[in-house]
């Protein structure tokens, strides 16, 4: 049976109009939330405080992103014109805001005020627009691309993870231009951009004609019974592999610039390019669920890659000895390629996954459950690597982020397990398509 929805009535029923431009717009604007690495040391000496104590609020904005989608779930399953309406204003919002406690932080040094400001604004009001804006269209992207879910949601969850490679140097020209202390005024500015691309994307997403959302009259199963339709170890298997995922990729992607200063490298060109496969990742590994027999194959494709891959730089000691090596450079830099691509596609793959097995009715609620995962992981993944390296790499940093290896490969073991042991086919997704 064809999926392609009829074209009557020219780009309102536009599959690539409504569904694919304006959740690249809500995702490109969204995923600048991972430039605040590049910044964070500056804004940090502008306000009078640590870069450590500034990354914080990368932290908090990825647990309140984890956060709101699983609370607000249910809104964006509703109405999904309500949800990108809030994710617009409250990520326009928290970004100007963050500009302004930049702004006093600067002329106030040492203030606790602009921190906590900061961590408000760009943590908890910010971390409200990125959930809403990641769920929004991404049921509507799987409902006009039926036959093709993997590639539509990894079309757009690619424009999350390239808008770090996109804005960064951007940001970086603003701030040549704008001069000396201009950080705050960036803000201000990108603020006003984002929310106009966001209000675009608002404007333009369309669910399809062809889809029937129940109306308040007909009962509905809640997320409980959906749940229910598969061993809920299935499920918990599904959240603890997208957890220990993101813990992975983030704790290796968080001192990436580090890694590759110890090696000599270029910590300008290599980000971009570590960018570049997070977000090839994306599509990447989304299109090829769609080939597969069991969408759960891609994920144990990505931990078997991750962990030969980490295999090889421990058994070499890559990270300390890399530096004149091109061989063991070579191993690192592919490491952190894999690892990139690898936590990309894990996203990109999760909602097609989870439509398998529980169907589409709810999917949305549930993605938002299962993205809480994301918001732990950014409480746990940085945060754990920096104490490995603070532990293990007093007297040569190489070796602290030697270490995070070691624990990085025994995550990607255990979440490997999972996806063997917890996470089994389904067998029957047809009953899974007809929960609606």
């Amino acid at each position: 049976m064809s999926t392609n929805v009829k074209t009557s009535g020219g780009w309102r029923n536009n599959k690539w109009l409504r569904a694919a431009l304006p959740a690249l717009l809500l995702h490109c604007s969204i995923g600048t939330v991972y430039c605040w690495s590049t910044f964070s040391g500056t804004i940090g000496e502008h306000i009078g405080f640590s870069k450590s104590a500034t990354e914080w609020a990368f932290s908090f904005a990825i647990f309140f992103l984890g956060m709101s989608a699983a609370f607000l779930g249910n809104i964006v399953e509703k109405d999904i014109h309500k949800s990108s309406l809030i994710a617009a204003i409250c990520f326009a919002v928290g970004m100007a805001g963050s500009g302004a406690f930049i702004w006093y932080g600067g002329n106030h040094q040492g203030s606790p005020i602009a921190l906590i400001g900061i961590y408000l604004c760009y943590g908890l009001i910010m971390g409200i627009g990125l959930g809403t804006g990641y769920l929004s269209p991404v049921k509507t992207l799987m409902l006009w691309f039926k036959d093709q879910k993997g590639l539509a949601t990894g079309l757009a969850v690619a424009g999350f993870g390239a808008a770090k490679a996109i804005a960064t140097p951007i940001m970086e020209m603003m701030l040549t231009k704008l001069g000396d202390g201009a950080i705050y005024k960036m803000f201000f500015i990108l603020a006003c951009i984002y929310f106009i691309m966001m209000f675009v994307g608002h404007l333009l997403l369309k669910k399809p004609d062809d889809w029937h959302e129940p109306s308040g009259d007909e009962k509905k199963p809640g997320i409980i019974e959906v749940l229910k339709t598969r061993p809920i170890m299935n499920y918990i298997g599904i959240w603890l592999m997208f957890y220990l995922n993101i813990t992975c990729g983030l704790m290796l992607i968080s001192q990436e610039k580090y890694i590759l200063k110890c090696l000599g490298l270029s910590v300008v060109i290599f980000p971009v390019i570590s960018a570049i496969f997070n977000a090839g990742g994306r599509l990447g590994f989304s299109a090829a669920g769609d080939k597969c027999k069991d969408r759960n194959t891609i994920y144990k494709v990505i931990f078997s890659l991750s962990i030969i891959c980490t295999a090889a730089v421990i058994l070499t000691k890559g990270i300390v000895n890399g530096t004149g090596n091109m061989i063991l450079t070579a191993l690192v830099v592919i490491l952190i390629m894999v690892v990139n691509a690898g936590y990309g596609g894990g996203f990109s793959n999760v909602p097609t996954l989870l439509s398998d097995h529980y169907g589409m009715g709810s999917i949305s609620a549930i993605h938002g459950i299962t993205l809480s995962a994301w918001g732990f992981a950014g409480l746990t993944g940085n945060n754990l690597a920096s104490l490995i390296v603070g532990k293990f790499g007093a007297n040569n940093v190489a070796e602290g982020y030697q270490a995070v290896l070691y624990a990085t490969i025994a995550l990607y073991v255990v979440a490997l397990l999972l996806s063997f042991i917890f996470v089994r086919p389904n067998k029957n997704k047809e009953t899974a398509e007809a929960q609606k």
